[in-house]
Protein backbone atom coordinates (compact mmCIF):
# COMPACT_ATOMS: atom_id res chain seq x y z
CA UNK A 1 0.00 0.00 0.00
CA UNK A 2 1.11 3.31 -0.86
CA UNK A 3 1.65 5.85 2.22
CA UNK A 4 1.37 9.07 -0.19
CA UNK A 5 -0.35 10.54 -2.91
CA UNK A 6 3.18 11.42 -4.84
CA UNK A 7 6.18 11.12 -4.69
CA UNK A 8 9.32 11.62 -7.07
CA UNK A 9 10.52 8.16 -8.38
CA UNK A 10 13.20 9.23 -10.51
CA UNK A 11 15.64 11.91 -11.72
CA UNK A 12 16.62 11.09 -15.02
CA UNK A 13 14.52 11.47 -16.57
CA UNK A 14 11.83 13.23 -13.99
CA UNK A 15 9.82 10.25 -12.97
CA UNK A 16 6.42 11.37 -10.74
CA UNK A 17 4.19 8.23 -9.03
CA UNK A 18 0.94 9.77 -7.85
CA UNK A 19 -2.31 7.72 -6.68
CA UNK A 20 -5.53 9.06 -7.64
CA UNK A 21 -7.51 10.36 -4.54
CA UNK A 22 -11.50 10.28 -3.89
CA UNK A 23 -12.12 13.84 -4.20
CA UNK A 24 -10.61 14.45 -7.63
CA UNK A 25 -12.98 12.03 -8.93
CA UNK A 26 -16.57 12.02 -9.85
CA UNK A 27 -19.48 9.80 -8.26
CA UNK A 28 -18.52 7.53 -10.57
CA UNK A 29 -14.88 7.25 -9.23
CA UNK A 30 -13.17 8.93 -12.51
CA UNK A 31 -10.43 11.44 -12.39
CA UNK A 32 -12.35 15.12 -13.22
CA UNK A 33 -11.03 16.67 -15.92
CA UNK A 34 -9.49 19.78 -14.55
CA UNK A 35 -7.61 17.22 -12.40
CA UNK A 36 -5.35 16.71 -14.96
CA UNK A 37 -4.00 20.08 -15.32
CA UNK A 38 -2.90 19.57 -11.22
CA UNK A 39 -1.28 16.47 -12.13
CA UNK A 40 0.83 17.27 -15.08
CA UNK A 41 2.07 20.99 -13.17
CA UNK A 42 2.86 19.23 -10.47
CA UNK A 43 5.19 16.55 -12.20
CA UNK A 44 6.35 20.21 -13.92
CA UNK A 45 6.92 21.41 -10.60
CA UNK A 46 9.35 18.34 -9.57
CA UNK A 47 11.06 18.49 -12.35
CA UNK A 48 12.15 22.43 -12.29
CA UNK A 49 12.80 21.88 -8.67
CA UNK A 50 15.22 19.11 -9.86
CA UNK A 51 16.90 21.02 -12.13
CA UNK A 52 17.20 23.90 -10.22
CA UNK A 53 18.54 21.71 -6.79
CA UNK A 54 15.83 22.99 -4.26
CA UNK A 55 12.07 23.88 -4.48
CA UNK A 56 11.00 25.55 -7.57
CA UNK A 57 9.27 28.81 -5.79
CA UNK A 58 12.61 29.62 -3.57
CA UNK A 59 15.01 28.92 -6.44
CA UNK A 60 13.00 31.27 -8.72
CA UNK A 61 12.83 34.21 -5.90
CA UNK A 62 16.40 33.55 -5.40
CA UNK A 63 17.28 33.66 -9.42
CA UNK A 64 14.88 37.01 -9.43
CA UNK A 65 12.50 35.59 -11.87
CA UNK A 66 9.21 33.94 -12.60
CA UNK A 67 7.54 31.27 -15.07
CA UNK A 68 3.95 31.65 -15.55
CA UNK A 69 2.35 28.94 -17.98
CA UNK A 70 2.20 30.14 -20.97
CA UNK A 71 0.81 27.23 -23.35
CA UNK A 72 -0.94 23.85 -21.66
CA UNK A 73 -2.64 21.62 -23.76
CA UNK A 74 -3.32 17.84 -23.60
CA UNK A 75 -4.09 14.89 -25.37
CA UNK A 76 -6.68 12.27 -23.08
CA UNK A 77 -5.21 8.54 -23.71
CA UNK A 78 -7.68 6.92 -21.00
CA UNK A 79 -9.34 7.30 -17.75
CA UNK A 80 -8.19 7.58 -14.27
CA UNK A 81 -10.15 6.14 -12.13
CA UNK A 82 -9.91 6.47 -7.65
CA UNK A 83 -7.01 4.69 -6.29
CA UNK A 84 -5.14 4.28 -9.93
CA UNK A 85 -2.08 4.33 -9.34
CA UNK A 86 0.06 5.85 -12.07
CA UNK A 87 3.51 7.66 -13.12
CA UNK A 88 4.38 10.85 -14.92
CA UNK A 89 7.66 11.20 -17.09
CA UNK A 90 9.00 14.87 -17.98
CA UNK A 91 10.75 15.29 -21.07
CA UNK A 92 11.83 18.68 -22.19
CA UNK A 93 10.83 18.97 -26.27
CA UNK A 94 11.96 22.27 -27.25
CA UNK A 95 14.10 24.90 -25.89
CA UNK A 96 13.54 29.02 -27.38
CA UNK A 97 14.75 32.28 -26.29
CA UNK A 98 11.97 33.13 -23.62
CA UNK A 99 10.18 29.92 -23.76
CA UNK A 100 10.57 25.75 -23.63
CA UNK A 101 8.35 22.87 -23.54
CA UNK A 102 7.98 20.09 -21.20
CA UNK A 103 6.02 17.03 -22.22
CA UNK A 104 4.67 15.12 -19.21
CA UNK A 105 3.17 11.71 -20.17
CA UNK A 106 1.26 9.76 -18.01
CA UNK A 107 1.00 5.69 -17.94
CA UNK A 108 -0.72 3.54 -15.52
CA UNK A 109 1.71 0.68 -13.82
CA UNK A 110 -0.70 -2.39 -13.14
CA UNK A 111 -0.20 -5.27 -15.40
CA UNK A 112 -1.17 -4.04 -18.82
CA UNK A 113 1.09 -0.36 -18.32
CA UNK A 114 -0.81 1.80 -20.98
CA UNK A 115 -0.65 5.45 -21.71
CA UNK A 116 -2.92 7.63 -19.69
CA UNK A 117 -2.37 11.36 -20.78
CA UNK A 118 0.00 13.54 -22.90
CA UNK A 119 0.64 17.32 -21.52
CA UNK A 120 2.84 19.88 -22.94
CA UNK A 121 3.48 22.93 -20.49
CA UNK A 122 5.47 26.08 -22.24
CA UNK A 123 6.36 28.52 -19.77
CA UNK A 124 7.74 32.24 -20.59
CA UNK A 125 10.30 33.75 -18.43
CA UNK A 126 10.02 37.20 -16.56
CA UNK A 127 11.96 39.61 -14.54
CA UNK A 128 9.73 39.37 -11.13
CA UNK A 129 10.80 42.92 -11.00
CA UNK A 130 10.01 44.83 -14.48
CA UNK A 131 7.02 42.07 -14.71
CA UNK A 132 8.50 41.54 -18.57
CA UNK A 133 9.77 38.58 -20.73
CA UNK A 134 13.25 37.60 -20.21
CA UNK A 135 15.82 35.14 -22.12
CA UNK A 136 15.99 31.86 -19.82
CA UNK A 137 18.55 32.45 -17.09
CA UNK A 138 21.54 31.14 -18.24
CA UNK A 139 22.10 28.48 -15.55
CA UNK A 140 18.21 26.84 -16.46
CA UNK A 141 18.91 27.11 -20.11
CA UNK A 142 22.53 25.12 -19.29
CA UNK A 143 20.21 22.41 -16.99
CA UNK A 144 17.28 21.90 -19.91
CA UNK A 145 19.81 21.22 -22.37
CA UNK A 146 22.08 18.89 -20.42
CA UNK A 147 19.00 17.11 -19.19
CA UNK A 148 17.45 16.90 -22.80
CA UNK A 149 20.80 15.41 -23.76
CA UNK A 150 20.81 12.93 -21.22
CA UNK A 151 17.07 11.74 -21.55
CA UNK A 152 16.21 11.88 -25.23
Amino acid sequence: MMDFSEKLISTRPVMVRRRVKFGECDPAGVVYTPNFSEFALSAYQWFISTLLGEPMFGAMRRLDFDSPIKALSFEFVNMLQVEQVFDMTCLVTDIRHRTFDVEVTGRSIDDTPHSLFVARITPIMLSRLERRSIEIPKMLRAQLEYYREQTS
